[in-house]
């Protein structure tokens, strides 16, 4: 029979829902639609998990998570649930997530009339002696009805006699019990025992009655009945009085004499539970604890006890023993919901837990206080009915701690106080809060230059102390100061270990450094990245051998001819070998040797500068023709060298070396020799023609009377320190000085010719100190070759003349040269 009287909100802390049923509903009865009266949808009842927290208890209810109705999962007897206690009321928490929140369900369970009244005895033997006075008192006892209210006992009834009648009394705690009073003298010859019905009636609908029967003796008279120092006994007991201790002793005496005065004890109508916790000495009366007592299970013993004397009468007496409450129960900690993992991004307040607090002390032993250790993030706070919260306290790092084993400590207010732990574990979830770090704040590497394309040359390493996927993190690169060419030409980047690889073999002379930006992202989202700056320094290798600027070797077989005049001092410059190394470093450090010399000892070569020097004056026994071979080495391991074969004339002018040149022995380079010598012939005849036009201008300006314009044929001073190379000398560029003359009898250009920066001329006329003082004979000798010039310049006006004279010329060396 299903019957649903009510449904109460109660708004707290934690809101709380009342329902009242009859006890005893059939299973899978419907007690109310819990989800309609927690304001649940279909829709939020399917996702919020409606369900009952269990926390051990046995389970009355159960909840349909497709319609949200309460149900009747087992039986339920008033009686046996909630005892004698007026009020039944079944409480039990119903628990919804996302977001969690707890309701209190509180079912009242009314009494149904199921029990009928039922005494403890079915047969009650009564003695008194036949002298017993009418109006005396006959304890017949109770009956026991577990229902309560109108359910419950109501009245007694006694079947019809002529000497007793019934008297029903109620004591203080509403309990009724019958009394057999005499209503006339007794006479035993007459009637020695009576049989009485005594019926019990409740007052449900219907009506339930339970029945015993009296059997009442009477014997000869004992005209003095027990009578008990005290018609109550009370006495309070600690729960935890150690079993067998006394409790208490009943005292009653009798005026009688001989047997009709000696008194026994016993317990009348004794509960079952008191026969167990007690014990009664029949012969003193003294009551001792036979079990331990417990607060939590009975508060207080009642009980009846009857002194009875040797004559059959018997007088009553009331004992009540109340247990005291030590506190010997620990709080009971039970968790009734929690929610992990936490994000570590969560903000202070959010619910972490859900605790459910218990003892089953009374007063200050029952009260409880909840704490947690002070270092950690949370906070716990008392919610109602025993329930505390346990809350994010401040903000979660779990860079910092990834895992909270939280304990939580419950300690009543007894005295000692007891306490009770319970740890509860927590997982922080991840989120990606940390970009990628990396070890440096930026990096330098140096790489060999050759090495081979594909090899790996640095390794750069990023680390995110996130976790799975926010800590994965992939490498690249962004953008390099390079501009001919993209970044991948030359530095690739493995997206996952970070390993930088050369994708082709650097030249230490085409660049020497380079920077670039490798950016390390990680996987989370959104992504977060960092970057860092890669210097790239290219170390030189020794591959580049020293290369020979000056003296020039355009021809690799030919020799190179520096005059000396024989009259040259001992450390004479003769030349100056001048060499680079496209190298740095050691590896350009250049030194200078000489390997081969006609004659050992007769030069010498700066080791640092190159220059070449007469270690000693020419004497007439030196060979006019001095060969030597300069070595120029680097500093380089292996160091690399490059060499140069020079000879050298000794001779006064140009006309007196020249002989010597056209002299060269013959050799296995004959070949090479001959070349040069009819390479010579022609830029001497060259120079020669040149010379004659220049002498033939110049004669007609000295005509001419306009001296200021010859001073642009005035020789250009250089410098005795030696060669003077212009910076871009490794490019190929002589160091010629350009000069352009105008005639001043045209009006338009007549000749632009160039002057060598080198001392030709001087030798070409005979004489190495040019621009120097002439003395007699040297003027004379000028002279006369001036006028030979002159005239070899009027034979040769013409161009067929001209080329005549040449061909003629190159004859004559064509022989001499054979």
């Amino acid at each position: 029979m299903l019957l649903v009287l009510s449904s109460l909100f109660c708004i707290a802390a934690l809101e709380e829902i009342r329902y009242s049923i009859h006890e005893e509903m059939a299973k899978h009865s419907t007690v109310g639609n819990l989800a309609k009266d927690l304001g649940l949808n279909d829709k939020e009842l399917r996702k919020r998990n409606l369900h009952i927290l269990s926390e051990g208890k046995k389970q009355y209810f159960t909840i349909n998570a497709e319609n949200g109705n309460l149900y009747v999962n087992d039986r339920i007897d008033r009686e046996g649930i909630c005892g004698e206690s007026t009020s039944c009321v079944i409480n039990f928490e119903a628990v919804v997530e996302n977001p969690l929140n707890v309701f209190h369900i509180g079912v009242t369970v009314q009494d149904i009339n199921d029990n009928a009244p039922q005494f403890l005895s079915g047969n009650i033997h009564l003695e008194t002696i036949e002298v017993t006075l009418p109006g005396t008192r006959f304890l017949i006892g109770k009956a026991e009805d577990p229902d309560i209210g109108m359910n419950s006992l109501q009245n007694y009834q006694l079947s019809t006699n002529q000497y007793f009648i019934l008297e029903v009394r109620e004591k203080q705690d509403g309990n009724k019990y019958a009394e057999l009073v005499l209503k006339k003298p007794l006479d035993r010859e007459k009637e020695q025992i009576f049989h009485l019905v005594l019926t019990a009636l409740d007052g449900g609908e219907p009506r339930k009655t339970g029945t015993t029967q009296i059997w009442v003796n009477v014997t000869d008279a004992n005209d003095n009945p027990p009578i008990f120092t005290q018609e109550v006994y009370k006495v309070s007991l600690l729960e935890k009085v150690p079993v067998g201790s006394l409790v208490l002793q009943v005292v009653a005496s009798d005026n009688d004499e001989g047997t009709n005065a000696q008194i026994t004890y016993h317990f009348n109508n004794a509960p079952m539970n008191v026969r167990q916790k007690f014990r009664l000495d029949p012969a003193n009366g003294t009551i001792t604890l036979t079990e331990s007592l417990d607060f939590e299970e009975m508060e207080e013993y009642t009980m009846t006890v009857a002194a009875k004397d040797g004559g059959g009468l018997v007088t009553h007496c009331e004992v009540e023993i109340s247990v005291l409450d030590e506190n010997d129960n620990s709080p009971e900690v039970n968790l009734a919901s929690v929610y992990s993992p936490v994000p570590e991004d969560s903000v202070p307040g959010i619910l972490i837990a859900l605790i459910n607090i218990n003892d089953r002390d009374t007063g200050d032993n029952g009260k409880v206080a909840c704490s947690l250790p002070k270092s950690l993030p949370f906070k716990v706070v008392p919610t109602s009915n025993n329930y505390y919260k346990l809350l994010l306290d401040s903000l979660l790092d779990r860079e910092s701690i990834s895992e909270y084993n939280i304990t939580v400590t419950a300690t009543d207010k007894g005295n000692p106080p007891l306490s009770t732990h319970k740890t509860i574990s927590v997982q922080i979830s991840d989120i990606n809060d940390n970009a990628p770090s990396f070890e440096k704040s930026s990096y330098t590497i140096y790489v060999p230059e050759n090495k081979p394309s594909g090899m790996s040359i640095f390794s750069v390493k990023a680390l995110d102390p996130d976790m799975d996927q926010n800590a994965r993190i992939t490498y690249s690169i962004l953008h390099s100061n390079i501009k001919e060419l993209p970044i991948s030409s030359y530095i690739s980047i493995n997206s996952e270990t970070g390993a930088l690889h050369a994708q082709r073999s650097f030249d230490y002379e085409q660049f020497r450094e380079f920077q670039l930006q490798v950016k390390a992202q990680d996987d989370g989202s959104p992504p977060l990245s960092n970057n860092v700056t890669v210097r790239v320094f290219v170390l030189d290798q020794n591959d580049n051998s020293p290369r020979i600027l000056s003296p020039s070797q355009e021809a690799k077989e030919s020799a190179l001819f520096e005059m000396v005049p024989r009259s040259a001092e001992a450390g004479y410059l003769v030349t100056k070998v001048v060499a680079v190394d496209a190298d740095s470093g050691h590896n350009a450090w250049l030194s200078y040797h000489v390997i081969q010399a006609t004659e050992p000892g007769f030069f010498t070569v700066g080791s640092h500068t190159g220059e070449i020097r007469t270690a000693r004056a020419f004497v007439e026994k030196d060979a006019t023709k001095q060969k030597l071979v300069v070595l120029v080495k680097d500093n380089g391991q292996p160091s690399l060298s490059a060499t140069m074969t020079l000879n050298l004339v000794f001779a006064e002018n140009f006309q007196e070396a020249l002989p010597e040149m056209k002299n060269q022995s013959s050799s296995p380079d004959y070949q090479s020799d001959l070349q040069f010598y009819l390479v010579l012939a022609l830029a001497l005849m060259s120079f020669l023609f040149l010379l004659t036009v220049i002498l033939a201008i110049l004669m007609k300006l000295r005509r001419s009377g306009n001296p200021k314009f010859l001073q642009c044929f005035a020789p250009v001073p250089h410098s005795k320190a030696g060669a003077i190379f212009p910076p871009n000398f490794e490019d190929g560029t002589l160091p010629y000085s350009y000069q352009l003359c105008l005639s001043s009898e045209s009006r338009k250009n007549e000749v632009t010719f160039l002057t060598p920066n080198i001392q030709i001329a001087g030798n070409v006329l005979g004489n190495d100190n040019l621009g120097l003082p002439l003395t007699g004979n040297e003027q004379n000798n000028l002279n006369s070759e001036v006028e030979n010039t002159e005239k070899e310049v009027v034979a040769a006006t013409s161009m067929d003349g001209f080329k005549r004279e040449l061909d003629k010329h190159m004859e004559q060396k064509s022989i001499s040269g054979y």
